[in-house]
C-alpha cells in the first residue's frame, strides 16, 4: 500500500507601517502554538538585503549574528525561531537576495537558461519558491521528523523595493502550493498618539491595502500597540481591510515574550489555522493545552529577588547587538529563581584615557561595574574597547567578582593574566597589535585576512573538558557548542599561564586550541572561546551562564555540592521543605504546575 505525504502547509508573515514591529517573536508564537498541537514546525527568515549572509554586519546594522550548527551566519530571528521551537535550523533557512541572485546568476554561467534572456520574473522568482520549497521539507529536530508547517517571515515592511521580488514569489506561490496549503498573516502597527490617547487604525488600513494591491491578501491581521485594543477597533479594522472580526489578533506589549503565544492562542489562532489549513486538530484543546508556557510566563512574572549582571561591551548602544547572551541570562535567572537587571557598560568608558576625555563617563561605568553582582565580558571584533575588557577582567580577578568571558573575552582575560600576573607588560592579541612584544592571541590557520566572509571558525565543534568548575556545571567532559572566531590563544604561552595559576581546562580534539580557562583560586572566574548562549533555551539554561548567576547570588557552591541540583530555597527567598530540583527536570516541573493563580503550587517556588 502507498501511503503518500501530507501535503506542506505554509504560513507567511509580513510586516507593515514601520520595521521591528515583532515579526519574529509572532512568527515564533505561531510555531510555538502548532507545536503544542503535535505538529512539526521549521522556519524560514527572508532578509531582503544584498549580502550573502550576516556574517560581515556591524551589529549596529541588524543587531548581532547568529551562528548555527553548520556555521552558518545568521539573522538573530533564527534565534527566536531556535529558541521557542527548540529546533536546529541551518544556514538554508536563511534566505537573502544576494543568495538568491547567487544561485541564479551562476546558473546562467553554466547555461542552465539555455540562452534565454535572465530576468526578475520568472527566474527569480522561481528561485525564491524553489529555494522555499527545499527548505520546507529538511528535519529540524533531533528525531529526523520531517516538518508539516512551515513559517516563512519576510523581512522589512511590505512595499520596500527591495522586498518586490520577494512579495511577487509568494503571489505566484500562493497558486503553486493550492489555497488551502498557504496563509498569510501580516503583522502591521496600531499606534496611540498621546495626543488623542487612542488607536488609530489608518497606518494598518494603508498597509493592508498595499498588501492587496501586490497581489497578497492577510488572512490573518496582528495589530501591535502599547496598550490592548477593544472590540470596536477590531471591527474597523475588520470592515476596512476585508477580513472577519476573528481574523484579527491584537498583541499588546506585554511583560515578557513568553506570553505571546498565551495571547494569540486565547484570540483563536489554533481555531483558525485549523480550519483554514486543514490541519486536522483535534477541537477543542484539553484544559492543560500550552501549560508549560502558562507556567513559565507566570514564572518570570513573579520572579522577586534581583541580581545585577554588568555587561562589558563594544556595542552597548543598541541591545540586539546582545540578545542571545540576554536571553541566556534570562534562561539562567528564570532557572535560578532570580529576576535580571542588566547594566551594559560601554568597555572604552573603562579605559583610562576616557579618565582624562570624559572623566563623568569614566567615573559612571565604573561606579555601575563595582554595583554589579556579577560580570560578562562578551565577544567582539577589533581594537576598540579591548583595554576596557582587559580592565575589567582584572577587577573581577582581583576582587573575586564572578566573571564569564565569552570569545574576546577569553582573550582578554588571557591578555589580563599574562600582564599582571606574569609581568609580559607587551602582552597583547595580534588583532591589536601585530608587531607586539608578547602575542598571546593569534590568527589561525584559517584565517584569510583577504576576505572576511565566512573565513572564521564557525558552528558546532566539540571540547574535552578536564576536572574542573565548568565540567562539574556541564555534568559531562565532552562538549558541543558553537564557535565564531578567528584568533586563538598562543599554544608557545600556555605552560608558563598554567604555572601561575590559570588553567586551560577545555581544548579542542587536537588538544592545541584553548576552549576553556578558569582561576581556580576564584569563586568563579570563566572564560571560554565558543560561544554557550547560542544553545541555551529557557528551560534548559546554558552551564557556563548558569554558573555565572548561582556565583553572583552566593548559590554556586551549594548547587554544585547537590550535584548540580536547586533546592526550591535555592529557587526563591521564600524557604521550602520539598525535594532538590534539578535543572534538567524544570520543564517537567512546568508540566506539573510551578505557579497557579500567581501563587506557589504544590510547595514549589
Amino acid at each position: 500500500m502507498i501511503t503518500t505525504m501530507p501535503d506542506m502547509k505554509y504560513i507567511l508573515v509580513t510586516g507593515g507601517v514601520i520595521s521591528g514591529v515583532g515579526k519574529g517573536v509572532i512568527a515564533s508564537s505561531f510555531g510555538t502554538i502548532l507545536k503544542s498541537c503535535g505538529i512539526d514546525v521549521t522556519s524560514i527568515k527572508i532578509d531582503p538585503y544584498i549580502n550573502i549572509d550576516a556574517g560581515t554586519f556591524s551589529p549596529y546594522e541588524h543587531g548581532e549574528v547568529y551562528v548555527l550548527d553548520d556555521g552558518g551566519e545568521v539573522d538573530l530571528d533564527l534565534g527566536n525561531y531556535e529558541r521557542f521551537l527548540d529546533i536546529t535550523l541551518h544556514r538554508d533557512n536563511n534566505i537573502t537576495t544576494g543568495k538568491i541572485y547567487q544561485q541564479v546568476i551562476e546558473r546562467e554561467r553554466r547555461g542552465d537558461y539555455l540562452g534565454k534572456t535572465v530576468q526578475v520574473i520568472p527566474h527569480i522568482t522561481d528561485a525564491i519558491q524553489e529555494w522555499v520549497q527545499r527548505v520546507a521539507h529538511i528535519p529540524v529536530t533531533p528525531e529526523n521528523t520531517p516538518p508539516m508547517v512551515c513559517i516563512v517571515e519576510l523581512g522589512g515592511t511590505i512595499g520596500d523595493i527591495e522586498g518586490m521580488s520577494f512579495v511577487e514569489a509568494f503571489r505566484q506561490f500562493q497558486f503553486r502550493v493550492k489555497r488551502e496549503n498557504f496563509c498569510c498573516a501580516h503583522v502591521s502597527l496600531v499606534p496611540m498618539p498621546k495626543s488623542t490617547g487612542e488607536p488609530k487604525t489608518k497606518p494598518t488600513q494603508s498597509s493592508v491595502r498595499e498588501l492587496r494591491g501586490l497581489g497578497l491578501s492577510p488572512d490573518l491581521i496582528l495589530c501591535r500597540s502599547e496598550k490592548p485594543i477593544n472590540h470596536n477597533v477590531k471591527e474597523k479594522i475588520s470592515n476596512f481591510c476585508h477580513v472577519g472580526p476573528e481574523q484579527v489578533i491584537c498583541v499588546h506589549d506585554l511583560t515578557s515574550v513568553y506570553h505571546v503565544p498565551l495571547l494569540m492562542e486565547n484570540q483563536g489562532v489554533v481555531q483558525y489555522l485549523n480550519d483554514r489549513l486543514q490541519l486536522n486538530i483535534s477541537m477543542p484543546r484539553p484544559g492543560r493545552f500550552m501549560q508549560k508556557w502558562r507556567n513559565l510566563a507566570k514564572r518570570v512574572d513573579n520572579l522577586r529577588r534581583e541580581v545585577n549582571i554588568a555587561l562589558v561591551g563594544k556595542y552597548t548602544k543598541l541591545e540586539d547587538s546582545y540578545a542571545s547572551v540576554t536571553k541566556a541570562l534570562q534562561h539562567a535567572c528564570i532557572a535560578a529563581g532570580c529576576k535580571l537587571i542588566l547594566t551594559y557598560i560601554e568597555a572604552v568608558n573603562l579605559e583610562k584615557q576616557t579618565k582624562i576625555d570624559d572623566p563623568v563617563a569614566y567615573h559612571k561605568a565604573w561606579q555601575d561595574l563595582c554595583k554589579s553582582d556579577g560580570i560578562i565580558v562578551p565577544g567582539g571584533f577589533g581594537q576598540r574597547g579591548i583595554e576596557g575588557k582587559i580592565e575589567a577582567c582584572q577587577w573581577c580577578r582581583e576582587t573575586q567578582k564572578p566573571m564569564l568571558g565569552i570569545c574576546l573575552g577569553l582573550q582578554a582575560a588571557v591578555i589580563e593574566f599574562a600582564r599582571n600576573v606574569l609581568g609580559l607588560k607587551g602582552a597583547n592579541s595580534t588583532e591589536v597589535n601585530p608587531d607586539c612584544d608578547d602575542k598571546l592571541v593569534i590568527d589561525m590557520p584559517e584565517h584569510h585576512p583577504g576576505n572576511l566572509g565566512g573565513t572564521m571558525r564557525l558552528g558546532k565543534r566539540k571540547t574535552y573538558l578536564e576536572p574542573s568548575i565548568v565540567s562539574k556545571l556541564y555534568k559531562k567532559d565532552e562538549i558541543e557548542e558553537r564557535h565564531r572566531h578567528r584568533y586563538e590563544v598562543n599554544p608557545e604561552y600556555i605552560e608558563r599561564l598554567e604555572a601561575s595559576g590559570l588553567r586551560f581546562v577545555g581544548k579542542d580534539s587536537t588538544r592545541t586550541r584553548m576552549e576553556v580557562a578558569v582561576v581556580e583560586t576564584h569563586p568563579y572566574y570563566v572564560s571560554v572561546q565558543f560561544h554557550p548562549e547560542y544553545l541555551s533555551r529557557p528551560l534548559s539554561p546554558s552551564p557556563p551562564f548558569m554558573g555565572l548567576i548561582l556565583a553572583s547570588i552566593g548559590k554556586l557552591k551549594n548547587y554544585l555540592s547537590k550535584g548540580c541540583r536547586l533546592s526550591p530555597r535555592n529557587q526563591s527567598d521564600v524557604s521550602s521543605d520539598e525535594e532538590d530540583i534539578s535543572i534538567s527536570s524544570l520543564s517537567l516541573i512546568d508540566e506539573r504546575g510551578v505557579v497557579e493563580n500567581g501563587k506557589p503550587a504544590n510547595g514549589v517556588h
